[in-house]
């Protein structure tokens, strides 16, 4: 039955959860909608994005960097600073990721019924 892996081959089909990894974790999809206005310093972003570790912050703001979609500036002033935006990459999935998380946000109370009553059933 054909599906829409059927359009890619074994490689690009890979490389393309690859992606959807990244950008679908929950801290990226996160990140990348702090970002979307303007660049943030680290302590800011870490004080916007509630319940992520300084370990997470760093790693997956690496993983970013990484694949493109966010800088990383350093300035030589005393005390240091770091600033984090997104590239031009990083804006062209800017509003992907804002109506992922919109939807979520839209869809909270029902999914929320859903699993309490599959839980329920699956207890029986």
């Amino acid at each position: 039955m054909p599906g829409p892996c059927a359009h890619w081959n074994d490689e690009d089909a890979d490389f393309i959860r690859e992606v959807l990894d990244l950008v679908g974790d929950k801290w990226s999809v996160l990140i990348i909608g702090t970002l979307a206005d303007n660049p943030v310093r680290y302590s800011d972003l870490a004080d916007a994005i509630p319940g992520i570790s300084q370990r997470m912050l760093t790693l997956t703001l690496k993983h970013l960097q990484r694949t493109g979609l966010v800088t990383r500036t350093s300035y030589p002033e005393v005390p240091p600073r770091v600033e984090y935006a997104l590239t031009e990459l990083g804006t062209s999935l800017l509003s992907t990721v804002l109506a992922l998380a919109a939807w979520s946000a839209d869809n909270h109370a029902e999914i929320r019924r859903h699993q309490i009553a599959y839980d329920s059933a699956d207890e029986t």
